[in-house]
């Protein structure tokens, strides 16, 4: 059985909670050591770890990498970094990984990462639940062993700039006016270097490393947090605006306009310019994402492969099927050539790229992209989901349903998916029509059922 203290911070994907108070470092350091053993870096293999601005977060990394040294494993230290930045570094060294971090929830939280060498994840069921068993018995111990294994740190920075580079070039043709609000957060570390050699007049906004996040919450999924990001796009008339959550690997768009531009519509554009280079790819999108991306997929000569939510499942299915690249409509997305990784730098590389291409605007590029309109995903909190979901799979018994993640129901003009949270007791609804009055007509019928 696993620790109580642990079953409350090791979630599907990763390790998070309250820190200090939940995620401490006598549970950090177990996770640490727990970490060795499972990846074979115990007894002088090594690791790297990097971490983000939260004020816990040097105090864990060095209970993790304490942990990981007690196995006798040795630590490369990369300091401050974005989560794609030491994916980066975990697949250019070939080495597992660990990311301090609680990427976009409040101040008070901080998490873990984890990754096996060339940045394979680690989640609930390929690692993470073993490290968890593990830790309990590590947490058991009345002594703990002393650190032997060694410590050095390297800057990875300028080399993941450089790559970047290499996979996405950015034409000279036009100087691009660039807004970028880093929330306080990581891309306040990394867009500085990326951004140095590119023909970029760059507006920063909240580029100060700060773990209590004065501004705003660094969670660009909640359209609340641009505001000031899309406010100072149409005051200064710049070309784009980009919106990074607080560990740096989601990007959200916004247009000359200050439009929100959707993630699905990002997805869009990139497997179009991924099966340019690469004709007949295979493509991955999620359950939740525009039914425009595989309409898209199919009409550029693409395979396009539908998946449920989640980074550990999409990067697998990466690695089953051989896809170029996987978008979600959460505004995370996946290269075959970053490690299979997902990098919100990345994708912002390529809508400028795009961008720089032409003479227009990101309305105009993106317009194309834009076909149908969606709800945006609705949360409701429940005392039974599954008796829900099948009330609704019952209502529209008549309809095309499939369960590959939580409940999709497919009309002539829309469609919509109800999937349960992993973590709460809540229902996420998303739904998509042919036009305005379609998708209200759809969200409004499933609400009624979903919070009666």
């Amino acid at each position: 059985m696993i620790d109580p203290r642990l079953a409350e911070v090791v979630k599907a994907y990763d390790v998070r909670g309250r820190s200090p108070e939940q995620l401490d470092p006598a549970l950090t350091r177990a996770l640490g050591e727990a970490f060795a053993l499972e990846t074979g870096v115990a007894g002088g293999g090594t690791a790297v770890i990097g971490h983000d601005m939260r004020d816990t977060s040097p105090l864990l990394v060095e209970a993790f990498s304490d942990g990981v040294r007690a196995q006798g494993g040795n630590i490369i230290g990369i300091g401050l970094a974005s989560t794609d930045l030491l994916y980066f570094a975990s697949g250019d060294l070939d080495l597992p990984g660990a990311m301090i971090t609680a990427s976009h929830n409040p101040a008070e939280y901080n998490g873990i990462k984890l990754c096996r060498a060339g940045a394979k994840p680690i989640g609930y069921d390929t690692g993470l639940a073993a490290i968890a068993e593990q830790a309990t018995e590590l947490l058991a111990r009345t002594e703990l062993p002393e650190p032997t294994g060694t410590y050095e740190e390297l800057d990875a920075l300028s080399r993941y700039a450089a790559y970047l580079h290499e996979i996405v070039p950015i034409p000279d043709r036009r100087r691009l006016e660039v807004v970028a609000d880093a929330g306080n957060g990581m891309a306040g570390h990394t867009v500085p270097s990326v951004f140095a050699t590119l023909n970029v007049e760059l507006t920063p906004m909240y580029f100060d490393l700060d773990g209590t996040f004065p501004n705003h919450d660094a969670n660009p999924l909640d359209h609340s947090t641009l505001v000031d990001l899309q406010a100072t796009v149409r005051e200064t008339g710049a070309d784009i605006g980009l919106a990074f959550d607080g560990d740096a690997d989601r990007c959200f768009v916004v247009d000359e306009l200050g439009d929100v531009v959707s993630p699905s519509a990002i997805t869009a554009l990139i497997a179009s310019r991924a099966l340019l280079t690469t004709p007949g790819a295979t493509i991955l999108h999620n359950v939740i994402t525009s039914r425009a991306v595989p309409e898209i997929i199919a009409e550029n000569g693409g395979t396009a492969v539908r998946t449920p939510v989640g980074h550990s499942l999409i990067k697998a299915e990466m690695a089953r099927t051989g896809a170029v690249f996987g978008g979600e409509h959460s505004g995370h997305f996946y290269f075959k050539d970053f490690f299979l990784a997902d990098s919100g730098m990345i994708a912002a590389l390529h809508v400028m790229a795009a961008l720089a291409e032409t003479d227009g605007t990101v309305s105009e590029l993106m317009a194309q992209y834009e076909r149908y309109v969606a709800s945006g995903e609705i949360n409701s909190t429940v005392d039974d989901g599954p008796a829900i979901l099948e009330e609704l799979s019952t209502t529209y018994a008549e309809l095309p349903q499939d369960t590959l993640d939580g409940l999709t129901i497919t009309g002539d003009r829309w469609w919509f998916n109800v999937r349960a949270s992993n973590t709460e007791p809540l229902l996420r609804l998303n739904v998509e029509g042919d036009d305005d009055e379609t998708m209200a007509r759809v969200r409004d019928e499933v609400l009624a059922v979903i919070r009666r």
